[in-house]
């Protein structure tokens, strides 16, 4: 009996989340570090006339404090705030201010030299000089928007180990940017194209290849092509037993003589597995500069306190000259030209933005004092004496219930955010460590227990390495019964190889 394909369109109502203009600008300065929200905070303030900085009366921008003007200002865009100006005086008949329109006092409660600045290296950064790289190509601005993104993704090492479907999904949601995964890949192309070598690699396999295949652009190939092809063969196919050093079984699958082995490995190890660390030795790390967002003391009774760090920031208020503008518009829209309503609407615009704005920069300061003094809670013992070993498990769900804040909330708050302590500068990442649960119920800290892993490691006879049978009996005396497979995966953890690989 024949079937007949009849398609139906029904109407569904779904309810789906969107972030308004309002969440996507607070997600925003909230991922940002102290230093990028000077740079977002100026910013605004050169592009909307209608938020300024410093109080009513007198400046109020901390004495050390410097302001500049560029006087390469768009003479364009200063002619038409003239322009709107002029119209909006004739329009103003009486003036009065809005006292419910916010301010912001950002300026710290504290001396600002109280914080040290960290910096690494040359005063330019590896993020830096890879957009340097992205200004060199012709991209379209989605393709730069993307490759821009896909930078201040990759990790200390210049690997990026997030996965495209979320890069995806995270452009969207943040950044209103719709790209595939294949649209993606093609961007990725481009950055695995810039020096050095290997960056934009989504494992250590390949960053290397893509090195192999630069030498041959460079024309290593011709002078030792044979040499070459075998380095790619040990990397593509036989990749687990070079990351195992069984170079024995290497040699006898490919044929090789033990002269070949050696010059396999000597030239292999010209090959870097961390290319973004080995730029930031001559270029500056990542961040060149060190900034931190928390400043943490801890007084000799033990009793811990913090505050922010608020840099350069200034005082942010509304122009109350806007602020009169839009109370004229309310009083007297009757009798109004097109031209003065016009240039009301636009203060109006521009009040809504800087209020807004306003507003994100104090959710972002409260969303950090809250998170901040819960890990303190957490990891009060720390604090008072400095022991890594005293760092209580805590992951960031333990952080968003103390909060009652969105663990995605707490992991922009810990990301690229550095504490100053009596100890030293951390950062936030450092205070959160996973738990391990023993057979007696008993739970325990991740790093805890591998700095006592690596403690028994070190100080092992180096002539006879311990197993990880044997580290497991090590670790049980010690007070940490651990599985076999648990010493392994920490060992892994900690780079540090095999009992084999270890003998001297």
């Amino acid at each position: 009996m024949a079937q007949e394909q009849v398609q139906i369109q029904t109407q569904k109502q779904q309810q789906v989340q969107r972030l308004s203009q309002q969440q996507m600008l607070q997600v925003k300065l909230l991922e940002m570090p102290l230093t990028e929200l000077e740079e977002s905070v100026n910013a605004e303030l050169d592009d909307n006339p209608a938020l300024e900085a410093g109080g009513e009366e007198t400046d109020n921008i901390d004495s050390n404090d410097t302001v500049e003007h560029s006087e390469d200002d768009d003479f364009d865009t200063l002619q038409e705030r003239e322009e709107r100006q002029d119209a909006l005086d004739s329009a103003l008949e009486r003036m009065r201010s809005d006292d419910d329109l916010p301010t912001y006092d950002s300026r710290q409660q504290r001396n600002n030299a109280e914080y040290e600045e960290i910096v690494y290296g040359d005063t330019t950064s590896f993020i830096d000089k890879l957009n340097e790289q992205v200004g060199e190509r012709e991209l379209t601005e989605q393709q730069k928007s993307i490759l821009e993104y896909l930078i201040g993704s990759l990790d200390d090492d210049g690997l990026l180990r997030k996965d495209l479907d979320s890069i995806s999904d995270e452009l969207a949601i943040y950044h209103g940017i719709d790209a595939t995964t294949k649209e993606l890949e093609e961007v990725l192309k481009i950055l695995q194209d810039f020096d050095p070598a290997g960056i934009g690699a989504r494992s250590l396999q390949e960053c290397l290849l893509l090195q192999v295949d630069r030498k041959v652009e460079n024309g290593d190939w011709q002078r030792d092509g044979q040499l070459y092809k075998y380095i790619r063969t040990i990397l593509s196919n036989h990749f687990d037993a070079f990351t195992k050093k069984h170079w024995d079984k290497i040699q006898s699958a490919l044929s090789l003589s033990d002269l070949q082995v050696e010059a396999l490995q000597r030239e292999i190890r010209k090959l870097n597995p961390k290319p973004g660390s080995s730029m930031g030795e001559t270029q500056g790390r990542n961040l060149q500069q060190i900034t931190p967002d928390f400043i943490i003391d801890t007084e000799d009774d033990g009793t811990v306190t913090f505050s922010l760090n608020h840099g350069n920031l200034p005082e942010l208020h509304v122009s109350q000259t806007f602020n009169d503008m839009l109370e004229t518009y309310r009083n007297n829209k009757a009798g109004m030209n097109r031209q003065e309503k016009e240039a009301l609407l636009y203060a109006k615009e521009k009040v809504d933005k800087a209020q807004g704005f306003i507003e994100a920069v104090k959710q972002r300061r409260h969303t950090l004092q809250v998170t901040m003094k819960a890990i303190i809670d957490i990891q009060r013992k720390f604090f008072q004496d400095g022991d890594e070993a005293d760092l209580k498990p805590m992951i960031l769900k333990d952080i968003a219930d103390r909060t009652e804040l969105d663990i995605s909330t707490i992991s922009r708050v810990s990301n690229i955010k550095y504490a100053q302590t009596r100890w030293g500068t951390f950062p936030l990442r450092f205070f959160f460590t996973d738990s391990y649960t023993t057979e007696d119920g008993e739970e325990m800290s991740t790093r805890k227990i591998k700095l006592a892993l690596k403690e028994v490691i070190d100080s092992e006879d180096k002539r006879k390495p311990l197993s990880d049978d044997a580290l497991a009996k090590v670790m049980k005396e010690k007070g940490f019964p651990i599985a076999r497979r648990t010493v392994a995966k920490y060992r892994e953890q900690l780079g540090l190889p095999v009992a084999r690989l270890r003998k001297e």
